[in-house]
């Protein structure tokens, strides 16, 4: 019987068409529709409504952080200096974290310069394929295995594009990333010269006539102390 109920024709229900006049702008809007862009109206008028009541009864003497922390200078409110906020100690040990971390880019950088290198250098010094030949006689034979051992047979050269695209590509990264890791030493180099100038100790820079292969980055000397 199902099938029976199932073969008889029903009515095509069709999409709601717009007139003629106003075919361009397409199929008009379903209920579901509707309904689904009422609530969104709704929501963000009800959104509105709340943050409108909020601010109605806002108390503008309600304690605020920047009571305590701000001064009024010529009636505007100016925010404390921060100059000295933290101690020489915190000041040292966060920079020795950020040294930890940029020597820690470096190493993961290398590391993946050195993956990507072997990976290149295997597809460079991979061996060409396997050609076999079908000869008629062992005359044609002796005449391919001796023009093989000499080196005079043609090398096939059709490689795919997708794999020329992939090869090209990694060796853009490969530059790319080189280029990062000498960027990070630069840093890594400039922050330890900066730690070490917040040391204890005495500490002069070299004039250039001191400096024996002389370079852009300035040279310091410490005197020498007496171990006990």
């Amino acid at each position: 019987m199902s099938s029976l109920r199932n073969a008889v024709s029903r009515r095509a229900h069709k999409e709601r068409a717009q007139p003629e006049s106003r075919k361009k702008f397409g199929l008009l809007e379903k209920h579901k529709d509707y309904v689904e862009r009422a609530k969104a109206y709704h929501k963000k008028e009800e959104t509105l409504r709340i943050l409108k009541q909020k601010a109605f009864y806002r108390n503008p003497d309600e304690f605020n952080f920047k009571m305590i922390k701000t001064r009024t200078v010529n009636g505007v409110h100016k925010l404390e200096s921060q100059a000295n906020k933290y101690t020489p100690e915190e000041l040292m040990l966060m920079k020795t974290q950020d040294i930890g971390y940029i020597f820690q880019k470096v190493q993961s950088e290398k590391k993946k310069i050195e993956k990507l290198t072997a990976t290149l250098h295997s597809l460079d010094n991979r061996p060409s394929s396997r050609h076999v030949y079908f000869v008629e006689d062992r005359e044609e034979a002796r005449e391919i295995q001796s023009r093989s051992r000499s080196g005079k047979m043609p090398v096939s050269e059709d490689i795919p594009d997708h794999i020329k695209r992939k090869t090209a590509g990694s060796y853009r990264e490969l530059e790319a990333r080189s280029n990062r890791v000498n960027e990070l030493e630069k840093i890594y180099m400039d922050m330890a010269m900066q730690k070490e100038l917040k040391k204890k100790g005495k500490k002069r820079k070299l004039c250039e006539d001191e400096i024996v292969s002389p370079t852009s980055t300035p040279v310091f000397k410490w005197r020498a102390e007496r171990k006990r």
